[in-house]
This record gives structure tokens, C-alpha cells and sequence, in this order.
């Protein structure tokens, strides 16, 4: 069963110029399924992730999420940015069920569920700590919790991970494996690293420069469950030799 399916969608930006972002794109995502967005910068990566959340619509194609299409954005389709977006004046605790509150939602529905969220993503001790407070890695830690205490099914994630130091985005993405492992959503995530992609995903799509179009499908052919070090392994650095050819052409 395909939780995300998108048929021949482009998107254009009108104006004196028109910015032809995205052409003929077609895409499946199963259920439970991760998936990587990679290709370089200005491709349209953020885009198309944007068009599945339902921040923008397309000029032409179609997409739907769990066989419906996708008018708005809502709750089943959680977003990771780039940075946290937090509100700094609010605690952990209090960020982390923003959604729920706000949805209406009595508490017991939603406590139990957000402080299991906490658990796994480390944040137990940090509750009552405010955003100022916290690191880089940490922050994205409460924006992961927050989207997963909302109970999105499917995970959207912008880069998550690109602006922070190489030992934090390490042990990021170690953290990542696990909550998916333990989770089993679906996942889309954005990157232009190599490495991140072919570590995290189980089908890596490579994008062409603008226009974005999908110019490969790739399968990772490792087994999970997955951890650093097979980033050493002749496996890993065949796969990432292969992509960064086709990157390159």
C-alpha cells in the first residue's frame, strides 16, 4: 500500500520570470517506508517536500497521501524543518504538546503519549528546560518529539540535521534510526548529503538541477537494523560512489 503517491507534478512560480521548479515528478512511498530526497541545492528538494505537507499546491500532476488528495496541511502529515521553530517561551513539556492542546485534545489522551515521545527521543530530564537552554541537537530533539506526540503517521523532514556540527548531526541521525525502528512511520526526508541518505533511507530518489526531476531510484541494499559504522563497510562506499556519479552526470 502506498501512503504517498505523486503522478507527473510540476510546479511553477508565476511572475515576470516564471520559476519552473519542479517537472514531471513521479514518486511512491509505501507505508512505513523511508524515503531520501537527494540532489543539490535549489533542485526542488524543499519543495515537493512542501507540496506533500500542503504549504503549496501543485501547477499540474497529482499527489495524495493515503489515497486522498492533499488540499491542506494536517495533523497526519508531521514537518521537521530545518530549524526547530519553537516557541522560546514555552518549556520543553509545554512545546511538545502544543498540537494536542491546541487540537482540542483532553490531556489524558495525549500525556501518556508525550512522555513516551520524551523518552525516546532523550528529552525525560529536559521537561522544563526553555529553548535558550538547549543545544542545536537538543532543540531538534523537542521538534522530532513534537511532530511525534501530534501522532503523524507520516514524517516530513527538511534537512533536519544541516546545521549542525558533524558529531551532533552523527548522533542525530544514530538517534533517528532508532525512533524509526521503534516507530515504524513513514518517512520522507530531505538531504543533499550522500552519506545521510544512503545511512537513514531505504530508497534514495536523486534529483536533477532545476527543473527538479527524479533522475534515479535507488534501493539501499543494507539490511537493518543499521548503525555508524557500516559507514565504513565496502558496501556503503560502493553505493556512494555509484550516486556521486550519477550526481556528477
Amino acid at each position: 500500500m502506498s501512503a504517498i503517491t505523486i503522478q507527473r507534478l510540476s510546479k511553477t512560480y508565476p511572475g515576470a520570470q516564471p520559476v519552473h521548479a519542479l517537472d514531471d515528478i513521479d514518486l511512491q512511498v509505501r507505508q512505513g517506508e523511508f524515503v531520501a530526497l537527494l540532489g543539490p541545492s535549489g533542485c526542488g528538494k524543499s519543495t515537493l517536500l512542501n507540496l506533500i505537507a500542503g504549504f503549496e499546491q501543485p501547477s499540474d500532476g497529482e499527489l495524495r497521501v493515503d489515497g486522498k488528495p492533499v488540499a491542506k496541511p494536517g495533523p497526519e502529515r508531521g514537518v521537521v524543518f530545518q530549524e526547530a521553530a519553537l516557541f522560546p517561551w514555552l518549556n520543553v513539556w509545554d512545546n511538545v504538546v502544543f498540537g494536542p492542546q491546541m487540537a482540542g485534545k483532553p490531556k489524558a489522551e495525549y500525556e501518556a503519549h508525550a512522555h513516551e515521545m520524551l523518552e525516546i527521543t532523550g528529552l525525560s530530564q529536559f521537561t522544563k528546560h526553555l529553548p535558550v537552554q538547549l543545544s542545536g541537537g537538543m532543540r531538534q530533539r523537542v521538534g522530532i518529539a513534537r511532530v511525534l506526540t501530534l501522532g503523524s503517521q507520516v514524517l516530513l523532514m527538511d534537512e533536519p540535521f544541516g546545521a549542525l556540527d558533524a558529531q551532533t548531526r552523527l548522533t542525530m541521525q544514530e538517534l533517528l534510526l532508532s525512533v524509526w525502528s521503534r516507530l515504524q512511520k513513514t518517512v520522507v526526508f530531505v538531504t543533499h548529503d550522500i552519506d545521510e541518505a544512503i545511512l537513514l533511507a531505504d530508497t534514495i530518489y536523486v534529483m536533477s538541477a532545476r527543473p527538479g526531476r527524479i533522475t534515479t531510484r535507488i534501493d539501499v541494499p543494507i539490511e537493518r537494523p543499521r548503525s555508524l559504522e557500516l559507514t565504513t563497510s565496502d558496501v556503503f562506499n560502493r553505493l556512494k560512489r555509484d550516486i556521486m556519479r550519477q550526481i556528477r552526470h
